[in-house]
């Protein structure tokens, strides 16, 4: 429940990144007719500059300020029908955690790391995977996270071999199960 006391119905999204966070996005918006809320775009949109930039500018502990400062503002401007894709280190705090869960049905879309490198492995707009061996990056941090992803879910999705609109369909009809039951 939200401040005034009606149902919160946000939908968010978490995982590693290259897991699909932006583009089921976009799907959930597209079918929803929700708002969006990308919280990497809006900390690039407050720094005035990218993601990579600010890394390598300021370090990942002020990127993490920055993402925790954009996940309670979200808490405090209590949207309703919204879709929420966050970046894969949001959970990393135990705050975000706390928050996202507040914040309405969260989804872990979750997979291998060898997908994860598949999908990334051509981006150098990934600051951490900027090293000489991405694939070990993603499996150490994979594994690292993997409990802190499943402490703040309530739906795991694993995306290998589904496509966006299956994927979509699965987090829909778990989200109206979950909110009716939060009705009740």
């Amino acid at each position: 429940m939200n401040q005034t006391g009606t149902q919160v119905q946000n939908i968010i999204l978490i995982g590693f990144m290259g897991c699909g966070k932006s583009t089921i996005g976009r799907e959930l918006k597209r079918v929803l007719g929700f708002a969006l809320v990308d919280t990497d775009a809006e900390i690039e949109a407050r720094a005035d500059c990218k993601i990579t930039e600010i890394f390598a500018s300021l370090g990942e502990v002020k990127f993490r300020d920055l993402e925790a400062a954009v996940i309670a503002d979200l808490l405090e401007k209590n949207p309703s029908s919204t879709v929420i894709s966050t970046g894969g280190g949001a959970i990393l705090r135990e705050e975000n955690r706390e928050i996202l869960r507040k914040l309405g049905y969260v989804v872990w879309l979750r997979a291998s790391p060898e997908t994860i490198y598949q999908r990334t492995k051509k981006n150098h707009e990934r600051p951490i995977l900027q090293t000489d061996n991405p694939r070990a990056v993603i499996a150490d941090l994979l594994e690292k996270r993997t409990p802190l992803y499943r402490e703040c879910a309530h739906l795991v999705i694993d995306v290998a071999g589904l496509n966006r609109t299956e994927i979509a369909a699965g987090i829909l009809e778990s989200a109206h199960y979950y909110f009716s039951q939060q009705q009740s």
